[in-house]
C-alpha cells in the first residue's frame, strides 16, 4: 500500500538515475543516490562484464583535464605570439607598400610637370630663320618701344633692371636693383652716347616699375660705366633698315611659348656672324647669343654673355609700351623745331630790355659737366650790372665749396670749406680779398653764365632762334627757343611775358646743364666801395 501511494514520478526518477549509476556516470546528491562503497568493500562483479577504470576528473564535469589544460595554455601563448608576430609583419609590409605608393605618385606629378616631349635635334638655320632674324631690328625700331626686364650678373653680382626702350628715339628708363646695383642703385636713364643716374642707395633690394613722370631733380652722370655693355646690347636690337639674310650664322635649337605666343629659339654666334649680329659692345668672343622669335620676326627674349657682366637675360614685354619723357639732363622732351611765329619773334626781340627792367633773379644751377664734375649751385645774378655771384659745389669732391664771381666779363674764385647743403646761398656781403682767376674745376658752369649776362646786351643774342617746343617751368608755360652757337646749341627758356626763366647749354659729355631764373630783387654783388 506504501509503495502505491507515491508518485509514479518518483519511480521514474529511481529508474532513471540507477540506469546512469550503471552507465558509470555519478548521480547527483538530491537523488540521494550515492554509489561510493566502503574502501574495505571489495566490488563486486558480474560474471563476464569488465569495469573500466575511469579517472575521478572524467566523472567531475567541472574540474576537466589538468593536464590538458596545461598543454592547451601552452599552445595557445605560443600561437599567439605566432599570430602577434604576423601581424607585425602584416602592418610593415603594408606601411612600407604606403610609402611606396606616395612615392611613385608624387615622381610621377612632378614628371609629369616637367615632362616635355622630346623635340627634333638642333639643326643649321632655315632661310626663313635668317630673313626673321635680319629683319628683328628693324621691327622692332618700327614698334618703337617695348617693356624690358634685364637680369645681368647672377648670385651676390646679379644686377636686376626694370622698365622700358624707345628704339625710334633712343632713350631707355629703368630701374636698377639686386644685390650687385652698388652705386647704380636708382633710376637710370640713357641715350646711345650718354647715361644719367639718379642715385637712391635707400632703394629696397627689388627693383620696381619707374614712375613714368621721372624726379626733375638729383639727376648726375655716373663715376662708373659698369652698365655701359648692357644698354649697348640694348640699343643694338634695333636699326632702321634690315641686316642682310646671310650676316647671320647659328642654328635652331628648339621651341617654347612666351607671352602665350609660339616662339622659335634661334642660337646665333657673334663670332663670324657680321656686323649687324656682333654689334653688342664688349660681347665675349665666340660667344652665342639665344634670340626667342615669333612667326612675324618680333623679338622676346635675348640672352647673352657680355664682357665684365657675364650672362645677361633680356625679358620684353611688347604690351607695356608708353611714351618716355628724357629728364632735363638729357634734353627733356623731344619737340619739333619750326621758325619762330610772329608773337614770338617779337617777344625775343624785346628780350633784352625786358631783363635790363627786371634787374636780376636769383639762380639756381645744375650743370653735369663729365662723370667727375656734377655742379650745384646757387645765387644772384644782376642783368643791370653785368655781375654774377654764386655759391657753387662739386657733388664729387666731398661737398667742397667754391665762390665764384662774373664782373665786368672776367671770372675769379675763392675756395672755401665743405658744405652740407650744396644749394645753399653764398654769403653776404662778398668777401673783399682772396679772388683768384685761372683755370678751376668748376670752369664748366662759365658759359652758361656768361651767356645769361649777355642776354640783357642791347644787341640782343646773336645768330638764328628757332622754337623747339612748347613746355611749362614753375607753373609758366614757356617757349623753349634754341640757338647754335659754336660751343653747341643754347636754349632759352621765354615765358608768354617775355622772361627769361632758364638757359640750357649742351656740355661736353653730352648731358645739358640748367641755370634756373627767378627774376627779382636782388641783394648788392659787390662790396661798396670805402669811404673817405
Amino acid at each position: 500500500m506504501e509503495s502505491s501511494s507515491q508518485p509514479p514520478s518518483d519511480n521514474r526518477r529511481h529508474r532513471a538515475a540507477y540506469r546512469r549509476h550503471r552507465a558509470g556516470i555519478v548521480p547527483p546528491a538530491a537523488l540521494n543516490l550515492a554509489v561510493t562503497e566502503p574502501a574495505t568493500r571489495p566490488p563486486q562483479s558480474r560474471p563476464g562484464i569488465r569495469r573500466a577504470v575511469v579517472s575521478g576528473g572524467l566523472l567531475d564535469l567541472a574540474a576537466g583535464n589538468r593536464a590538458e589544460e596545461e598543454d592547451l595554455a601552452g599552445a595557445a601563448t605560443e600561437a599567439d605570439d605566432t599570430r602577434r608576430a604576423a601581424d607585425r609583419r602584416r602592418r610593415l609590409t603594408l606601411t612600407g607598400l604606403a610609402l611606396t605608393a606616395v612615392i611613385s605618385a608624387v615622381m610621377l606629378v612632378a614628371t609629369l610637370v616637367t615632362w616635355a616631349p622630346d623635340g627634333p635635334p638642333p639643326r643649321e638655320l632655315t632661310t626663313g630663320e635668317r630673313e626673321r632674324l635680319a629683319a628683328m631690328r628693324v621691327t622692332n625700331y618700327r614698334e618703337l618701344r617695348a617693356g624690358l626686364h634685364i637680369t645681368a650678373g647672377d648670385g651676390a653680382t646679379r644686377t636686376d633692371l626694370l622698365g622700358w626702350v624707345d628704339w625710334a628715339r633712343g632713350l631707355t628708363y629703368l630701374d636698377v636693383g639686386g644685390p650687385g646695383a652698388g652705386p647704380m642703385r636708382g633710376l637710370v636713364q640713357a641715350t646711345p652716347t650718354v647715361l644719367v643716374i639718379r642715385p637712391d642707395p635707400t632703394a629696397a633690394p627689388t627693383p620696381a616699375v619707374p614712375p613714368l613722370v621721372p624726379p626733375p631733380g638729383g639727376w648726375r652722370l655716373p663715376a662708373g660705366r659698369g652698365i655701359d655693355p648692357l644698354l649697348g646690347l640694348i640699343f643694338a636690337l634695333a636699326a632702321d633698315r634690315p641686316d642682310k639674310v646671310d650676316g647671320w650664322v647659328g642654328r635652331w635649337v628648339g621651341r617654347e611659348r612666351l607671352n602665350g605666343e609660339p616662339v622659335d629659339v634661334l642660337e646665333v654666334s657673334t663670332a663670324g656672324s657680321g656686323a649687324s649680329a656682333s654689334r653688342a659692345p664688349d660681347a665675349n668672343a665666340g660667344s652665342p647669343a639665344r634670340y626667342w622669335l615669333d612667326q612675324a620676326g618680333r623679338l622676346h627674349r635675348v640672352e647673352a654673355d657680355l664682357a665684365g657682366i657675364g650672362s645677361v637675360t633680356v625679358a620684353l614685354n611688347r604690351a607695356d609700351r608708353p611714351t618716355l619723357r628724357p629728364v632735363e639732363a638729357l634734353g627733356g622732351r623731344p619737340g619739333l623745331p619750326r621758325a619762330l611765329t610772329a608773337a614770338e619773334r617779337d617777344r625775343w626781340r624785346r628780350l633784352p630790355a625786358r631783363l635790363r627792367s627786371v634787374g636780376g633773379a636769383r639762380a639756381t644751377l645744375t650743370v653735369p659737366a663729365s662723370a667727375a664734375t656734377n655742379l650745384r649751385g646757387s645765387g644772384w645774378l644782376s642783368w643791370a650790372s653785368g655781375t654774377a655771384y654764386l655759391s657753387v659745389t662739386d657733388l664729387d669732391t666731398a661737398g667742397r665749396r667754391t665762390l665764384v664771381r662774373h664782373r665786368d666779363r672776367k671770372v675769379t674764385r675763392i675756395d672755401g670749406t665743405a658744405t652740407s647743403d650744396a644749394t645753399a646761398r653764398p654769403p653776404l656781403p662778398p668777401p673783399k680779398a682772396g679772388w683768384r682767376a685761372g683755370p678751376h674745376r668748376t670752369e664748366a658752369l662759365d658759359p652758361l653764365v656768361a651767356a645769361a649776362l649777355r642776354a640783357a646786351r642791347p644787341t640782343g643774342v646773336p645768330g638764328n632762334a628757332e622754337r623747339v617746343r612748347g613746355d611749362t617751368l614753375a607753373g609758366a608755360t614757356v617757349d623753349v627757343v634754341q640757338v647754335d652757337t659754336a660751343r653747341g646749341p643754347l636754349r632759352y627758356w621765354v615765358d608768354r611775358g617775355g622772361m627769361l626763366r632758364r638757359l640750357e647749354l649742351s656740355t661736353r659729355a653730352g648731358a645739358w646743364a640748367q641755370l634756373d631764373l627767378d627774376p627779382g630783387r636782388v641783394p648788392p654783388l659787390t662790396r661798396p666801395p670805402a669811404k673817405r
